[in-house]
């Protein structure tokens, strides 16, 4: 029996902590008070085991993943596969790039599948996948700095839309990055999903061999890392107007390849104070965007 796991209900009486180990959640769900308590009751059960399941098979998960291959055993496990297998053929990725999302995921079918909820969320450590019932919607905060919150953008979502997953990444963030965005937000259609694309779009936001950029082996910093001995970001002196472009140019070029190869539908980039979006036509709206180029105002 898993001892080390801890559920809480937070002071609000809405929400539930859990965590275990790495894994730290936020749930909440919305509906009538019975369907709510079920819905809890069915996630407590099924994360206490989640932690355990990864953690046989996390040789596999550590390795780069190829386009086709072995899948693993645990649900949590495939889900993490399939997200990142469309970006194995022309990039360097394991499946440990969407663990995060592929937890929220599986923690929110447990949640929906045998209660009637109107809406809920399952949020793991800015990763999240959302549950809509028809007519319902929520509002999203995007933040740039996940140790000093600092919000730089809004995006409201509703039942119309496709999308369930939304996923944040950068050098910041929990996990290393090979490239240097303070953050990249994803909006797709699940949650592992956007969680892959965000570490690949945010590994496009680089300026290679820049001398202000400090970056370090993955391996020296924590050694058993997926990322072996690659180099990854660990500061940045401050970058001229320039040099910012360019960088946030190469991860919008990245983000719009995926958006047209169908695999996000959303994406919106951070560096040094400077945002760039794209996919905001597609019924999305970005708060605070303002000029040609979708840059957001800061105060």
């Amino acid at each position: 029996m898993n001892h080390r796991a801890q559920i809480r209900m937070l002071p609000d009486g809405q929400r539930v902590h859990m965590q275990d180990g790495p894994i730290d959640l936020i749930v909440q769900a919305f509906g009538a008070s019975e369907e709510v308590a079920r819905a809890y009751r069915s996630a407590a059960a099924r994360f206490v085991s989640v932690l355990d399941e990864l953690c046989v098979e996390l040789t596999f998960l550590r390795q780069a993943t190829r386009k086709t291959g072995l899948v693993p055993n645990g649900p949590v496990a495939r889900r993490m596969v399939e997200a990142v297998r469309p970006f194995a053929a022309t990039c360097f990725i394991t499946p440990m790039a969407a663990v995060a999302g592929a937890v929220a995921e599986e923690m929110l079918q447990a949640m929906t599948g045998a209660t009637d909820l109107t809406r809920a969320y399952v949020n793991d450590g800015g990763d999240i996948a959302l549950c809509l019932a028809e007519g319902e919607n929520f509002v999203v905060g995007m933040v740039e700095r996940p140790e000093r919150p600092s919000l730089f953008g809004t995006v409201t979502l509703d039942s119309s839309q496709p999308i369930r997953g939304i996923a944040t990444s950068g050098w910041r963030g929990r996990s290393f990055s090979l490239g240097i965005a303070d953050a990249v937000t994803v909006l797709a259609e699940k949650a592992a999903m956007a969680d892959a694309a965000a570490t690949i779009i945010a590994n496009a936001v680089d300026l290679p061999g820049h001398p202000a950029i400090g970056r370090a082996r993955a391996c020296d910093l924590a050694p058993d890392s997926d990322l072996g001995e690659r180099l990854v970001t660990q500061s940045i002196g401050e970058l001229s107007a320039c040099e910012i472009n360019q960088a946030l140019s190469s991860g919008v070029k990245m983000a719009e390849s995926l958006r047209r190869a169908g695999l996000i539908h959303a994406a919106a980039l951070s560096l040094q104070r400077e945002v760039r979006v794209c996919g905001i036509e597609a019924g999305l709206e970005l708060a605070g965007t303002a000029g040609p180029d979708r840059s957001l105002v800061h105060a």
